[in-house]
């Protein structure tokens, strides 16, 4: 599983290069596109023969949702009103974690009594959304093609944006390095603690589905929270308290609460509801990184910032596995990828403040 998900993230660090595509041709055909290929290969993984097979699709999927997130980020910034920009961007990031939730029900429902396959199958039914974009959706007023893919991604290391290109591909990697680390081992520590608590194989099970509908819901509400925090407090502000959320739920959950003689799943699952409020601190980078940059690099940067730290991000995955089967506990090594946050807010001081600010052409 923890190799599965690495190679996922790794696929997803080679959808920054979705970023100049959709800068030189366009944000709609592009998100087309991507959607097409995460579908498509999210459907290749119910008929998957060997686990590297499988292995190669995830990698493939990786690559269309990272794409996913660039361009619909960039098309909410770009077309919503001024006025309803912000608040744009955290609806948006609400997509992703209701698909969450609708996964985790789906599989602790469809996925419990048909298996995996069916699972992945129903994954690729995102795809009919592409009749629907390529019928109604067009390109953002404010988009004009750049001379060159080549031109837009020189841009952002230019001495205008270079410091701020690399801030935010570290902000990233440490919501990444903390948050990915962590959610992928929730369904299994839920379920251990459960077990552990005289649940049976199939109500272990159903924890571990529910755990995440908890993380998914909370999540939720961080981002529909998010908006009017940064609007009142900045972006920088804002951030840091999300990381500090992140800091204290993942080090007390899985550092304390997991290894509890009473009650650990009730403590555990506690932290997952202020872990599930905190990760949604991916919701400011869709309305923060539009906001840094001109509309001819926008998808770029936004590309590059989301998708570079996923290479190191599958690095910590596959450390904290290896961990997890070294020691022979999720906790503990899980534990310690909440020390990323500190890291982060420490380097928030050096970002932008965009506060205030209008989308820049």
């Amino acid at each position: 599983g923890g190799l599965l998900f690495a190679l996922f993230l790794f696929g997803w660090g080679l959808s920054m290069l979705w970023g100049p595509v959709g800068d030189r041709f366009g944000r709609v055909k592009t998100l087309m596109l991507t959607i097409l290929c995460y579908s498509v290969f999210t459907f290749a993984g119910a008929i998957a023969t060997s686990v590297w097979q499988l292995a190669l699709f995830r990698l493939l999927a990786g690559v269309g949702i990272g794409g996913e997130w660039t361009l619909g980020g960039t098309f909410v910034a770009e077309e919503w009103p001024e006025s309803r920009r912000k608040m744009g961007a955290g609806l948006m990031q609400t997509g992703y974690y209701f698909g969450i939730l609708m996964a985790a029900l789906l599989n602790a429902t469809i996925g419990a009594a048909f298996g995996w396959r069916v699972m992945f199958a129903i994954g690729g039914l995102p795809a009919f959304l592409v009749l629907l974009i390529n019928k109604g959706v067009h390109e953002p007023s404010r988009w004009k093609p750049p001379e060159s893919a080549r031109r837009a991604m020189a841009m952002l290391f230019s001495p205008e944006y270079r410091r701020r290109t690399l801030l935010n591909a570290i902000y990233l990697l440490v919501s990444i390095a903390g948050l990915w680390a962590g959610t992928v081992y929730v369904p299994s520590g839920a379920a251990f603690l459960a077990s552990k608590a005289g649940a049976n194989a199939l109500e272990a099970t159903r924890m571990g589905s529910y755990a995440t509908v908890l993380v998914a819901v909370t999540t939720i509400l961080g981002c529909v929270a998010l908006p009017p925090l940064a609007e009142r407090f900045g972006r920088r502000w804002t951030l840091a308290a999300y990381f500090l959320l992140m800091f204290v739920a993942i080090a007390y959950g899985f550092g304390y609460a997991y290894y509890l003689e009473s009650n650990a799943l009730g403590w555990f699952l506690a932290s997952l509801a202020v872990l599930g409020f905190g990760g949604a601190n991916f919701t400011m980078y869709s309305l923060w990184l539009p906001e840094q940059y001109r509309t001819e690099c926008r998808a770029s940067a936004f590309g590059f910032a989301t998708s570079a730290g996923r290479f190191l991000g599958a690095g910590v995955t596959l450390l904290v596995g290896w961990a997890v089967g070294r020691m022979q506990t999720i906790g503990t090594p899980v534990a310690f990828t909440s020390l990323a946050f500190l890291v982060g807010i420490f380097l928030l001081p050096w970002g932008v403040e965009t506060k205030g600010q209008e989308l820049p052409d």
